[in-house]
């Protein structure tokens, strides 16, 4: 939901960003892996409740998300760099509770696991619109420059940020902080369907 507003004001340190990148002969494609390994040190020092330090490995992870993006537009965005980082976002994504559940099984477990559960239900509503957007040749007005068509909703990254933000602010809130999002993300993901599908029904019926 905040998407659109949130990359108009962190374009600018991007694009700067990037161009000093490029210039040393940093890649899109060696971006977003830097990125997915930094975010992955997450695990051992969340699980080890280092919450601080696991904070700080999260941040790293998301700004090289953002690096490697604008890398892309200065380098070219390809199929295989967009494959990459998608998968590897995800796998950052459902990495984060996992490291919660591992902290305090006794307190975390249940709220992890639905939590991951919710995020198969946002994550595959949007692959699946991207493909079907592709065949049809749908584009999306608001981000044009991207390698998948991204379908909206009430949690999208910048929501999701926030609150592996607050899990790590708030380590012992976890399980409810867990809780309330994972039922966010699914309205995210009935809307998702619900708009997919009728988009997709439109289109097929134009076609026909």
């Amino acid at each position: 939901m905040l998407d659109r507003y949130t990359i108009v004001w962190i374009r600018q340190p991007l694009v700067k960003t990037a161009e000093i990148l490029d210039k040393i002969g940093m890649t899109a494609n060696q971006a977003t892996m830097v990125g997915f390994l930094i975010g992955m040190l997450a695990l051992p020092a969340i699980a080890l409740e280092q919450y601080g330090l696991g904070l700080f490995f999260v941040a790293l992870n998301r700004i090289f998300d953002g690096i490697d993006g604008a890398l892309a537009r200065r380098q070219g965005i390809t199929d295989a760099g967009g494959f990459l980082d998608i998968t590897l976002d995800f796998l950052f994504y459902s990495m984060v509770p996992f490291a919660f559940a591992l902290a305090d099984p006794a307190m975390n477990a249940v709220a992890a696991a639905f939590l991951i559960f919710s995020f198969m239900g946002t994550g595959s509503s949007f692959l699946a619109f991207a493909i079907m957007a592709s065949k049809r040749n749908i584009d999306n007005p608001v981000y044009q420059n991207k390698s998948l068509y991204y379908i909206g909703g009430l949690t999208e990254g910048t929501e999701t940020i926030v609150c592996f933000v607050l899990f790590c602010l708030f380590p012992a809130h976890f399980s409810t902080l867990a809780w309330v999002f994972g039922a966010l993300c699914w309205v995210t993901t009935f809307t998702r369907i619900w708009a997919g599908f009728a988009t997709l029904n439109t289109t097929a019926e134009h076609d026909t």
